[in-house]
Order: C-alpha cells, then structure tokens, then sequence
C-alpha cells in the first residue's frame, strides 16, 4: 500500500478515535434495568443495560434480523429484546429466542457484538478492541479512584467538538490564565511564562516553569497499554472549604469525528467530618462555578472549525499539545500497522 494511503489511514484514526483502549461511556446511575440506554462511540452505536444482579451488559446496538436499533427495544429476564420483531438477545451477543418463529436456526448463536464492561467510581467504562489487542488489557484506574482518602463528583459533557481539541485543551495550562481569568479560582498567577514538559514512569507532566499551585499551572497524562486519563489541581483558598487543592482527574472519549463526551472527577483529599463538610460545599457553593469553567472551554472549542489544525502557528507554549498529539499519533500508527499487517497476509 502506497505510504500517502497510510498516512491516511493514520490521520483517519486518529480522527475517529483510537482503537484498543477503555473509554468511559455514561454515568453509573445512567445505566437501569428497566430501560436500555443507546449510545454512540469511536461512530460506533452501542447499546447498555443492567442485566442479573445488576451486571452492566453492552452488544453492538444493532438486530441480527433487520438492523433495527435495539436500544428501542425492552429488557426481558435480563436480556434485550427487539422492539420491531421481538428477537431476544443476551448481554454476551446470543440469540436467546426468536419468538415469532419456531426453530429458528439463529437461535442459540453468538452473532450480536459484545464488549468488555467495567464499572469502577461511578462511571461505565467499555473496551473498543484494536486488531492487535482483541482482549481488553487491565484497567489501569487513576490512584485517586482506589484510595479511602479521596472524595470527589464525576461530571460529565458531551461537546460537539473532535475529542482531540479537548486533550489539546487539558495539555494547555497556560489558557487557564486566559480564558478563565475571571473565574473563582483561576485569576491569579503571571499571564506570562514558559512551559516544560517532562518524563513520567507512565507519560509526561506539562507545566509552568515560573509557578505552581498559583493557577491551572500543571497537567499530567498517565498512558498505559489501553488505558490513557489525565489529572490536574486547581489551588483553592481556604474559604472553600478542607482538603486543599481541587484534583481533577479527566478522560475523553470520542463519540464520532466531530462529538466528544468528557469525564471529569472533581476530587479533594478529606476525611471523616471534613469529607462530609466538603461534600456539602461542593453541592451547595461550588459546583455552579466549576460548571461555569467548564461551559467557558466548551464554547471556544466548539467554536473553532474542525480544519484548524492545517492553518495552525503554534509557538513555545504548546509543548504540551505537541507531546500528546504525538502520543496519538504513535497509537494510531500501531493500530493501522497492525491492521496493514494482517491484511497483507490475508
């Protein structure tokens, strides 16, 4: 294959998404056992339920028969049945009956796609398999999500933007002194500095060289074999509250070329009667701030055409963007490699 169609093929990837990953997809108290929930990721249609014992189940949302979405369809013994002709399917992609026929030789065969679920801190997360990686590594949670220590709020969004101007967003520290100039805790700090970036055991961290814990000064991705998330702190005062800094933990998942769906875990580090001081605040005084931070980047991202990138100048400030665009590429690159290898086998 000529190496413009492959380069092609990798720009395309990286546009739509990268395969062999764990994507967070919807909110925990999203997902119910009496209704399934539709959903579209990397432009693929999916469809969500809670089966027996509450097990989260996800198949591809599409019926064997006719292709009609299953997630219009009800939920019966813990499996999905089809609205149009009412053919059952279970969590695992079988065809458990197929009512309007007897014998019907598609019964009892695995021919609806099925993914891998987890559901760890409020929140479902799928694995999208690569050709190279078919079976879902280990989760690799944030450390936040598994420490007693830590409280926090998951928010989510959906922007209609490429995901990728949101990880652009998170690897950009220095527009905090900008575009959120005016908000409640990011108005403070140089408007003029310079960034690095530096090597992690598991990424990098990108940060201001001139301060720290003034502003939205740091942000550090963590990239494991099917796993990619990032964190950041946002320095509080004491007025708001114990626990100090505010430790955002994020991911992004693409939901087609040109939605996203962002997930944010706002979290400080409490306990005892200060975790329940916190919890209060945040609900009562702060959550409405944060969201005015967050609708601030929604609105610029959203804003910019999807081609921006072909008319960019970018300049010292955006080592960060740098950095995390070339780890997607280096993903994207092992996905169609991989792809291209099989394929010239075949």
């Amino acid at each position: 294959m000529p190496d413009l169609d492959r380069s092609a093929l990798i720009e395309n990837r990286i546009n739509s998404g990268i395969l062999g990953q764990w994507y967070p997809v919807a909110k925990s108290v999203e997902v119910k056992s009496i209704s399934p929930l539709g959903i579209e990721v990397l432009g693929e249609k999916l469809v969500l339920w809670r089966g027996d014992k509450g097990k989260v189940h996800c198949i591809k949302d599409q019926c064997p028969h006719r292709g009609a979405p299953l997630s219009f369809g009800r939920l019966h013994e813990g499996h999905i049945s089809c609205r149009y002709h009412g053919i059952v399917v279970s969590g695992e992609g079988v065809v458990v009956s197929v009512p309007a026929v007897k014998n019907c030789a598609f019964e009892g065969q695995k021919i609806v796609r099925a993914f891998e679920v987890q559901e760890i801190y409020d929140a479902i997360f799928i694995y999208m398999p690569s050709a190279e990686n078919a079976k879902a590594p280990r989760l690799v949670f944030p450390k936040e999500f598994l420490s007693d220590s830590w409280s926090g709020f998951l928010c989510t969004a959906v922007w209609k933007t490429n995901y990728r101007y949101a990880l652009d967003n998170l690897a950009d520290p220095m527009h905090g002194s900008y575009l959120h100039a005016e908000s409640f805790t990011l108005a403070y700090g140089a408007k003029e500095d310079l960034l690095k970036v530096d090597h992690t055991e598991n990424g990098f961290i990108v940060s201001r060289t001139e301060q720290l814990n003034e502003n939205f000064d740091w942000t550090e991705f963590e990239i494991h074999t099917g796993t990619m998330f990032c964190f950041l702190d946002i320095p509080y005062p004491s007025a708001a509250g114990p626990g100090g800094n505010m430790r955002i933990v994020g991911f992004v998942t693409p939901i087609n070329e040109h939605t996203c769906k962002v997930f944010f875990w706002r979290m400080r580090e409490v306990s005892g009667i200060q975790r329940d001081s916190w919890r209060f605040l945040y609900r009562t005084e702060l959550e409405s701030k944060h969201w005015t931070v967050l609708e601030q980047d929604r609105e610029i991202l959203e804003a910019m055409s999807d081609n921006v990138r072909g008319n960019e100048k970018l300049y010292q400030h955006d080592v960060g963007v740098n950095r995390i665009r070339q780890t997607l590429l280096k993903l994207a690159k092992s996905n169609v490699d991989f792809e291209l290898n099989i394929e010239g086998k075949s």
